[in-house]
């Protein structure tokens, strides 16, 4: 089993934090309606989020995140029940 005492649920105001470590930046710097990849996010910190965010429990690819990249957009995609069926485009 594993542990999750040191999770946290995947909050906008967790993404956001998380995505400003990754950019080097303040939280309140990132627009959570504004791509972020417009933003400074690129395919290699994206993928440590993914990376990051798996361990913790989150079902999603770095293809979902791609194509949807806002933090509304994330935290709604993180928001799902586990085993939830993911949107198909």
């Amino acid at each position: 089993m594993a542990d999750t005492a040191g999770q946290q649920p995947f909050t906008l105001r967790r993404l956001r934090r998380d995505v400003a470590d990754v950019l080097y930046v303040e939280a309140e710097d990132i627009d959570p309606e504004e791509s972020l990849l417009d933003q400074g996010l690129d395919s290699i910190r994206l993928m440590a989020l993914v990376e990051t965010w798996r361990a913790d429990g989150a079902e999603l690819g770095f293809v979902e995140l791609a194509e949807r990249p806002t933090l509304r957009d994330w935290a709604a995609l993180l928001d799902r029940p586990a085993g939830a069926p993911r949107a198909s485009r």
